[in-house]
């Protein structure tokens, strides 16, 4: 049974998801498609960015993850929109009583550059979790050709988001 959080409780959520590189596949990142001759391989339209966050939203407010919410075995989510993930998981902190301050995440992806997509991904979940914009920091590195990300053969993102009760 959970407990009501007490008025102005902090609560930090991390979240981390990796896809594979596939060809053929749209790579889309925060809700949005970037031209890319690879994208990633995933149940659902595998947004490794929108992942990563649901997760941290839902860790936050101590409700699992996101397989537990939308498992990749059910064919409900299969090549579906990961940006209901983060509205649906938005919405069950909201009915544990917290809010969303912010969001800060990291893409780290070799290859196409994004930093032309900073902007368009910022403003894209900045809409769908209902935050200023200048509460949604997206940052990109590279893996310095280091491991399968650096070798182009998977992207990962990470992501840490404050709720607050009340």
């Amino acid at each position: 049974m959970s407990q009501a959080p007490e008025p102005g409780e902090i609560r930090i959520g991390l979240g981390w998801d990796v896809h594979r590189l596939a060809p053929g596949r749209p790579l889309i990142l925060g809700g949005v498609p970037v031209p890319s001759e690879h994208g990633l391989d995933g149940h659902s339209d595998a947004d490794v960015l929108a992942h990563a966050i649901t997760d941290a939203i839902l860790g936050a407010a101590a409700l699992g993850d996101i397989g537990m919410h939308f498992p990749d075995t059910d064919p409900r989510w299969k090549g579906a929109d990961s940006l209901v993930f983060l509205r649906r998981a938005r919405q069950l902190a909201g009915e544990r009583g917290y809010r969303l301050v912010n969001v800060d995440s990291t893409v780290i992806l070799e290859r196409p550059k994004l930093k032309d997509f900073r902007q368009a991904i910022r403003q894209r979940l900045a809409e769908t979790l209902g935050l200023d914009l200048d509460r949604v920091s997206v940052k990109f590195k590279t893996a310095e050709k280091v491991g399968p990300v650096g070798e182009g053969l998977s992207a990962e993102a990470q992501a840490i988001v404050t709720l607050k009760a009340g």
